[in-house]
């Protein structure tokens, strides 16, 4: 039994140890047996008997022969018989580093064969063995007889008492050329009370880093998809490089399912390839999940990343991973990284997998290449940087178009009187385009075929000039005004000019874009005329190491074409015909190390209406850490790309859905606690303006040693492909060492 395991320490040794000694080289037929090398030994006293070919070492013996080290109290070496017995408190170290503990051993054949009675072993990941006795057989098998296995600690109070868990069995094998555990005529006991037996059973041996066999197969039930199932997975190890793991579903409501997944390991690369075939919903169905990712050299590697599926309902019904996003995505591509560059070349494909996405409107990307340079400082001590972004998009229903981008910039950073910094920067951006179908969606152009140039140069300066104050006791405080002028020509309607946006189209003015030059990000899209950025930050660093940071800004355009930011896109920070933004801002407040707190916002600058807000903040210790989100828009700017304007130079109210207008308001709540071998995690997330639920859901962990019981639990309300929401119950069992055992709900 595991009760009353003890780790058995060496003896102290004496003030007088023998000098090191070897046994004598056994010959056999005037040869020396193969595998032998002479045992190193030390002991306390050492005497032999000739006429009978006995050698005896007393008193904290340690010998050492093939890699493998004998402790003892007493060790004999019959000549006669080769054979090595070992008496009192026995220790065997292994060349793997487990340990063996036994009262009695009998070794020969440099201890790769031999016999043990009360048989005891530390192997690797805390794990145990225990046996009535051993037999070892060439250093490849240990046959236990009478044999218990854990990874759990005796209790140091009551070593009595059985350990949490434990394997009993008639008899346990230790293949350690195979690395693999196998009991016979089994009992899984649960705080000593029996509670499964099996009559064969074996796992991988815990020192094992990869050994073919059964997984813990998983069973549990859904409401109205799988229904009742069988997950039984099968692991096997193809050589160094390569393994596979099959998986067989089965559900009373569908299936069945076969899933492979395969792994290969290069010396260049790795391979990962993950599908599926099922029978779903009266027909086939399945997946492929593949990524690759090979180095052609220290400058260039080439990857894919492909992701299929024949259908959301059936990655639903199968809880495929993946499951719950909008789109599937693939890409194949070459890469490389050079001293201040980057390039990539690849195709990319999307799929849906809402029932609100139009698989038609989704476009093919053939190719798509990009480039970006930075250069060491030059003689004028500035950086040169150069970007381009190069495309071809096809698409089944809507635009297809040809676009090549590119952005030259010139940055000279140098600091002036007073405690001025300085940035001086000169930027031209262009680009070139070929598109037809241009007046379907997402672009909704005058005319169905466009092509031509556009582009735009610019000059900007900015002046960052922080005032530092000595606040003695309270720390110190920064008050830093940051302004930026920019020069450039006036962009023009881009809409009146045709020329289509498809790199442009998620933008949201706040302080995070506030000083970017061109505040699109794109190349189809830019700010333009004379301008002006401005803000004031603040900063208080407390003695105690609170902190309070913050920022108000806004912008200030001296031409405003009334069309270049359209009235259906009030993200963009502008109404129609103001030179004045509206205001952003952020705040930023660490009072202590338990607590932290960011918030960002805008609102106009007239009447003080919130159009955007963001906000976060967690506090607490891992006894108890709690996590709260808030997100706010005046609108909701994904609806404006799903219109169809039949007259793009009348733009107005009328056009846009009423769901463009609807805010957008979400508040997230988390909470999580650590503490002893308890772990709790609590989440949920909400849609205020609708006043309905997201998701909420929660985890509840206990782990030890040896064992971990997880529950978890999600709703989620929302539909997707035209579901009324979906609950997902998981309860694991994880005999650490041995596997989990899974009950899905």
């Amino acid at each position: 039994m595991l009760a009353g395991w003890v780790a058995v320490p060496v003896a102290a040794q004496a003030q007088y140890r023998a000098p090191a000694q070897h046994f004598p080289t056994v010959q056999s037929n005037g040869q020396q047996l193969t595998g032998q090398q002479p045992v190193t030994f030390q002991a306390d006293s050492v005497t032999y008997d000739k006429a009978n070919g006995l050698i005896t070492a007393d008193g904290h013996v340690e010998a050492w022969q093939n890699d493998h080290i004998l402790r003892a109290d007493r060790v004999t070496f019959d000549r006669n018989t080769n054979v090595a017995a070992a008496y009192g408190h026995v220790v065997i170290v292994e060349p793997d580093g487990q340990v063996l503990f036994a009262d009695y051993a009998e070794l020969t054949e440099g201890m790769r064969n031999g016999v043990m009675t009360a048989m005891r072993a530390i192997m690797a990941q805390n794990a145990k063995l225990a046996a009535n006795g051993a037999r070892r057989t060439e250093g490849k098998l240990n046959v236990l007889s009478r044999g218990v296995y854990s990874t759990c600690d005796v209790c140091a109070k009551h070593p009595d008492l059985a350990p949490l868990w434990e394997i009993r069995a008639n008899t346990i094998t230790q293949d350690l050329e195979h690395e693999r555990l196998e009991y016979k005529d089994a009992t899984l006991d649960l705080y000593g009370f029996p509670v499964v037996w099996l009559p064969y059973f074996s796992n991988a041996d815990p020192a094992s880093k990869r050994e073919s066999g059964l997984l813990t197969p998983s069973v549990g039930a859904t409401d109205e998809y799988l229904g009742s199932f069988l997950r039984l997975p099968y692991y096997l190890v193809i050589d160094g490089q390569s393994d596979v793991t099959l998986t067989g579903t089965i559900g009373t409501l569908q299936g069945p399912q076969l899933e492979a997944l395969y792994n290969r390991a290069f010396n260049n690369g790795v391979l990962k390839l993950d599908g599926a075939v099922a029978y779903d919903e009266g027909g086939a169905a399945g997946y492929f999940f593949g990524k690759g990712l090979f180095n052609f050299n220290d400058t260039w590697r080439y990857g894919f990343d492909i992701n299929l599926a024949s259908s959301v309902d059936y990655m639903r019904d199968f809880q495929v991973p993946g499951y719950g996003a909008n789109i599937l995505g693939s890409d194949i591509y070459i890469e490389g990284f050079g001293v201040g560059s980057y390039a990539r070349l690849d195709v990319r494909t999307y799929q849906g997998l809402n029932s609100t996405i139009n698989q038609s409107l989704l476009p093919y990307v053939l190719p798509r290449y990009e480039y970006g340079f930075v250069s060491e400082p030059d003689w004028l001590g500035g950086h040169w940087s150069f970007d381009t972004l190069d495309y071809n998009l096809l698409r089944d229903v809507g635009t297809n178009d040809q676009e090549f981008g590119a952005k030259l910039r010139w940055d000279r950073p140098f600091a002036g009187a007073l405690g001025t910094r300085w940035l001086f920067s000169m930027e031209a951006i262009g680009n070139v385009w070929n598109a037809n179908f241009a007046d379907g969606q997402p672009n909704y152009l005058h005319d169905d075929v466009t092509s031509g140039v556009h582009g735009q140069g610019q000059v900007a300066l900015k002046m960052n000039w922080p005032f530092l104050r000595d606040a003695g006791s309270l720390g110190n405080q920064i008050i830093e005004p940051i302004v930026q002028v920019i020069a450039a020509p006036q962009s023009g309607n881009s809409l009146h000019d045709n020329i289509p946006n498809e790199d442009s189209l998620d933008y949201e003015f706040t302080d995070a874009t506030l000083f970017e030059l061109n505040r699109f990000g794109g190349y189809n899209r830019y700010d333009g005329g004379v301008r002006a950025n401005f803000a004031l930050r603040g900063e208080w660093n407390f003695l105690g190491g609170q902190k309070l940071e913050g920022l108000v800004g806004a912008s200030w355009e001296q031409h405003i074409d009334e069309n270049q930011f359209p009235e259906f896109q009030p993200w963009n920070g502008f109404e129609r015909g103001s030179h004045l933004s509206d205001i952003v801002g952020r705040v930023s407040f660490v009072p202590n190390k338990w607590i932290d707190f960011t918030a960002r916002a805008r609102v106009d600058h007239d009447n003080g209406d919130l159009k955007f807000a963001d906000a976060i903040t967690s506090f607490g210790q891992p006894i108890l850490r709690l996590n709260f989100g808030y997100i706010y828009s005046a609108n909701n700017p994904y609806y404006e790309y799903l219109q169809n304007y039949t007259v793009p130079s009348l733009f107005s109210a009328n056009d846009i859905a009423a769901d463009f207008y609807t805010p957008r308001q979400e508040v997230t709540a988390n909470a999580s606690t650590h503490f002893g071998k308890w772990t709790l995690n609590a989440g949920a997330r909400r849609d205020l303006q609708t006043g309905q639920m997201v998701t909420a859901g929660g985890d509840i962990k206990w782990e030890n040693e040896c064992l971990i019981f997880d529950l978890y639990a999600n709703r989620r309300f929302t539909s997707i492909a035209g579901d009324n929401g979906d609950t997902t119950i998981l309860f694991t069992i994880v005999l650490k060492t041995v596997g989990a055992f899974g009950i899905d709900g």
